[in-house]
């Protein structure tokens, strides 16, 4: 059984071992005998030193008896490679062993434990018990996720609009700043936190050119003193708390609990059934992006996508036009043969080539999160996401 990261805030858990025993593991050649987990290190990381797919990390583990807690690993514990009777890689951690005294009974001690005359103490081998750092080994590098778990949302126009708003504050400013007050339109609780939003850019599905959803930042936080009564056009009164931009008239509200609770567990795994998509967005603003760098799908909850899903990443090769002449590139046309057509020739149609992994992390009505895990080539928007 996999020793696996639970942490506090967050923890992630590769797929089931009954799913993974599905597929073949293959060790990779240089894959270390041993290897003394550090500071830093993530499961992934590991994983990824032993397995040419990590995600199968769950049925490379056994329990190891000696290991007082098989959930757990940290900074400092030594991994063992080994391989069972049937020839099955196995990965265990070794748990050392210290020797303690205790009292013979046949003879005394002194109370203030010294051995005196014939006094014998005996030593037997009993598992230690050290007192670990709380901090366990993350599966993924949670400081690059955080804070779209806790706080970016991905929410559909109707759902914005259907969100209470900000009128004003009780002085006409532009900048709204801590301990200024907000009156907002629509229903609040009464002493409930709520985080203040801002509508943002669209994602955009590429094929049907639809709207997905938008963008939906947090500017601030503030706090309910005094409900209103929207039914009579009172508007309810909030304290603000805390401000990360300017908060404007027409910024909306959601309950400080929405969306920002981190997950216990997230288990690693292929989708039961195939599902494909494209990377619409990525919050880096780049070009091109890597690993650790975080996109946006245009598929979400309507389509079946859950956290955890892992999904392969894909890039279309470049268009060949075969000509009486030869092969040609469509991008290489002139601009005499892009006005009139492009190429005259056979158009090819190349196949797509997986240039790297992503998970999924957070899922809204129609778009997810997801973070990339390992690239062959730089991401861009518009690459397709698909079988492992």
């Amino acid at each position: 059984m996999l020793k696996i990261i639970k942490t506090t805030l967050a923890a992630f858990v590769f797929c089931s071992a009954t799913f993974a025993s599905a597929e073949q593991l293959t060790i990779k050649s240089d894959a270390p005998k041993s290897y003394t987990v550090k500071q830093g290190d993530t499961l992934w990381d590991i994983s990824g030193m032993y397995l040419e797919k990590p995600w199968l990390w769950p049925s490379l583990w056994k329990m190891n008896p000696q290991v007082a807690n098989p959930h757990l690993i940290y900074p400092g514990d030594v991994l063992h490679l080994t391989y069972d009777a049937d020839g099955k890689p196995v990965l265990s951690v070794s748990n050392q062993t210290v020797a303690k005294l205790s009292p013979d009974t046949s003879g005394s001690a002194m109370a203030n434990g010294e051995v005196r005359g014939g006094d014998v103490r005996k030593l037997s081998p009993e598992a230690r018990k050290t007192l670990k750092s709380s901090k366990a080994i993350t599966t993924l590098p949670l400081q690059m996720i955080r804070p779209f778990l806790t706080y970016e949302q991905a929410l559909t126009e109707e759902q914005i609009n259907g969100l209470p708003y900000v009128l004003g504050a009780d002085e006409q400013v532009k900048n709204v700043s801590s301990g200024h007050i907000l009156y907002v339109r629509g229903k609040v609780d009464q002493g409930a936190a709520y985080g203040v939003y801002r509508k943002g850019k669209q994602y955009v599905d590429p094929a049907s050119g639809e709207v997905l959803g938008y963008e939906t930042k947090l500017v601030g936080t503030a706090r309910v003193f005094r409900t209103g009564n929207p039914d009579q056009n009172e508007p309810g009164s909030l304290k603000v708390v805390d401000v990360k931009q300017e908060i404007r008239q027409g910024d909306r509200l959601l309950p400080a609990a929405d969306g920002q609770s981190l997950p216990a567990f997230f288990s690693m795994r292929k989708p039961e059934q195939p599902i494909a998509g494209v990377i619409i967005d990525t919050t880096s603003n780049l070009r091109e992006f890597s690993t650790w760098d975080i996109v946006v799908l245009n598929k979400g909850a309507q389509d079946n996508v859950k956290a955890g899903y892992m999904f392969g990443i894909y890039r279309r090769s470049p268009a060949v036009v075969d000509t009486a002449s030869g092969p040609v590139y469509t991008s290489d046309a002139t601009l005499y043969q892009q006005v009139t057509g492009g190429h005259d020739g056979e158009p090819i149609q190349m196949p797509e080539e997986k240039i790297g992994d992503l998970m999924v992390f957070k899922v809204a009505e129609r778009t997810s999160f997801a973070i990339v895990t390992g690239t062959r080539k730089p991401i861009r928007v518009g690459d397709t996401i698909g079988e492992l």
